[in-house]
């Protein structure tokens, strides 16, 4: 009995043994990986440095182009605003002509029976000064 307790004592020790081997073969597999790991993160942290910088001047010049479209802005809103007075100013303008001409078109209905008075004596005068002017012509040339 005591042969099969060295045995498997002997057994045991065995496959600690083997246990023990595979153990650390894994171990150096897994030290192999961290390290990869480790130099790889390493690398990784230098090229988030460069995005990192990469990213501020980026800001920097969003910021710097947000205000100028700002100060563009607030001198274009000045612009819309002088046009807006134009063109406020030419329908109260073109509101002005509309009522003169409403006007004179009123007057002028209300007044057609002496206008039409003025065009015949206008026309008899200028028929008279022609005359005239006829009889003056032929007396110069009867002379």
């Amino acid at each position: 009995m005591i042969i099969i307790l060295y045995l498997s004592i002997a057994l045991i020790a065995i496959a600690f043994t083997i246990l023990v081997i595979y153990v650390s073969k894994t171990l150096n597999a897994l030290q192999g990986t961290l390290t990869n790991v480790a130099s790889t993160l390493s690398a990784l942290e230098k090229q988030m440095e460069g995005i990192t910088s990469e990213t501020t001047q980026l800001l920097h010049k969003t910021n710097n182009l947000a205000e100028d479209i700002q100060q563009k802005s607030e001198k274009l809103n000045s612009v819309v605003d002088s046009v807006k007075d134009i063109g406020t100013t030419i329908q109260q303008l073109n509101q002005s002509v509309k009522n003169v001409t409403t006007s004179v078109a009123t007057n002028l209905e209300q007044n057609q029976d002496k206008v039409n008075q003025i065009a015949q004596w206008s026309n008899a005068a200028i028929e008279l000064w022609s005359r005239w002017k006829q009889k003056k012509e032929s007396k110069q040339v009867g002379e």
